[in-house]
């Protein structure tokens, strides 16, 4: 009898990596045929031997702030540069944690045009530059969030006819306490959940949350994240592509344990 990998039957596309939180090097094991790895600043770049054994079997994509200095094209672009050539970029304005001050003065729709002279083959982050993102004609690499699906659909029926690749933070786990865990504090800051949020609630935005607060909470989980059992996230990705998107993302937001089986 066929079997299918977990990441298969969740409907998921790629997987995304966050190399301050895991060993990159265990993406080897993951059955998915493109692995993104996100910017958690430069000291939390995998190094080129890990980068190389990995895109010698897999797609890989490594997500790169176009403002900050080593990935700048209209400066600095050292460490830009020395990846491997198999090796796709998402490229992305940088969030400011992660650039100085300098770095975030920088302008980014020139940065954006030059880089993908170079890398033609590239995604482009949306977040916080939507309009220049979409002006590129590049891949659009989109945050989930809960107007996802309607955007899509507008985006078709406009016409647009380019790669739509949706990330999601992804908890396998109908458990709320583990979804809260796992994603409970990045949808809090979501701007919508944030003004939703009781102004005298708790202040948990994990498993401890109750009250008003957890209800919000466990509701933006579905807004802003995959969250459920196999079944469930794939109904959410198969709806995802339905309404336009081409590629899903998921982010182990809980552990990548499930995603190695």
């Amino acid at each position: 009898m066929l079997t299918t990998s977990t990441v298969s039957r969740a409907g998921l596309d790629a997987i995304a990596l966050k190399p301050a939180e895991c060993d990159v090097e265990r993406a080897t094991a993951i059955p998915a045929d493109t692995i993104a790895i996100d910017y958690e600043g430069r000291e939390h770049i995998p190094d080129r031997e890990i980068i190389e054994t990995l895109a010698a079997d897999t797609r890989v994509l490594l997500t790169t702030p176009v403002r900050a200095d080593g990935f700048d094209p209209l400066g600095d672009d050292s460490l830009a540069s020395e990846l491997p050539s198999a090796v796709e970029r998402i490229l992305v304005a940088g969030h400011p944690a992660y650039l100085t001050d300098d770095e975030r003065s920088r302008a980014v729709a020139p940065r954006l045009g030059a880089a993908l002279e170079s890398a033609p083959d590239s995604w482009v982050g949306t977040e916080s530059v939507e309009r220049i993102a979409m002006a590129t004609g590049a891949t659009q690499y989109d945050l989930l969030s809960r107007s996802t699906e309607r955007e899509l659909r507008a985006l078709r029926a406009a016409g647009f006819d380019g790669d739509i690749a949706v990330y999601a933070p992804t908890v396998l786990s109908d458990d709320e306490d583990e979804i809260l865990d796992a994603v409970g504090d990045y949808v809090s800051r979501r701007r919508p959940v944030a003004s939703a949020l009781p102004e005298d609630g708790d202040e948990q935005t994990d498993s401890q949350a109750t009250g008003r607060t957890r209800e919000v909470l466990l509701a933006a989980a579905n807004d802003y994240a995959l969250v459920g059992a196999e079944a469930d996230v794939r109904e959410q990705t198969d709806a995802l592509r339905e309404a336009g998107g081409t590629t899903v993302v998921g982010y182990p937001a809980r552990d990548i344990e499930p995603f190695l089986e």
